[in-house]
């Protein structure tokens, strides 16, 4: 896994080969964030990674220079992980949480800039997340919610949608508050 630019572009971490996430391959991370730059300044945002996995978008994230970054995993290996990674960097402004993420969004009472979610594209309550992630006060007015998924789902009707993009199997539909 690659830190793709900014701060700590280029950086490497070795995931160790028992994790079951699957990093976002770093093609369509790069594009992405080149897309996410068009709608929103990620340097001093406040970031919610939701599903953190690897850790690969905190890590960019940070990288990219947002003020903070809440990391949400609730895998208990994964988020050593995350936590270790953060720690190599000293990066001082993230705060890795091991926690249910359905639960985080449910009870979280602060808002972000930028909110990312990468749930497993198996999850039975996928199609669920953007409307619960929107129907709260979790993004700011103006903010920018970015949810990878598999080809099988469309949420292009949902009305805060504005835009989807497709790399190979990995699918982001984006939404603004």
């Amino acid at each position: 896994m690659r830190i793709i630019t900014g701060l700590y572009k280029g950086r490497h971490f070795d995931i160790p080969r028992s994790f079951k996430a699957r990093p976002t391959t770093d093609f369509a991370k790069e594009n992405i964030f080149n897309v996410i730059g068009g709608y929103i300044d990620l340097d001093g945002a406040d970031a919610l990674d939701l599903f953190s996995g690897t850790g690969s978008i905190t890590l960019e994230l940070l990288s990219r220079g947002c003020a903070t970054v809440v990391s949400v995993e609730s895998d208990r290996d994964h988020h050593a992980f995350i936590t270790k990674c953060i720690a190599k960097i000293g990066a001082s402004n993230c705060l890795a949480l091991r926690a249910d993420a359905f639960r985080y969004i449910k009870t979280c009472r602060r808002t972000f800039d930028f909110i990312f979610a990468d749930p497993p594209y198996a999850l039975r309550e996928l199609p669920s997340i953007p409307s619960l992630v929107l129907s709260g006060n979790l993004l700011s007015p103006g903010g920018l919610f970015v949810f990878e998924h598999g080809r099988g789902h469309d949420f292009s009707q949902h009305p805060l949608f504005i835009d989807h993009r497709e790399y190979g199997s990995v699918n982001f539909s984006m939404f603004r508050r």
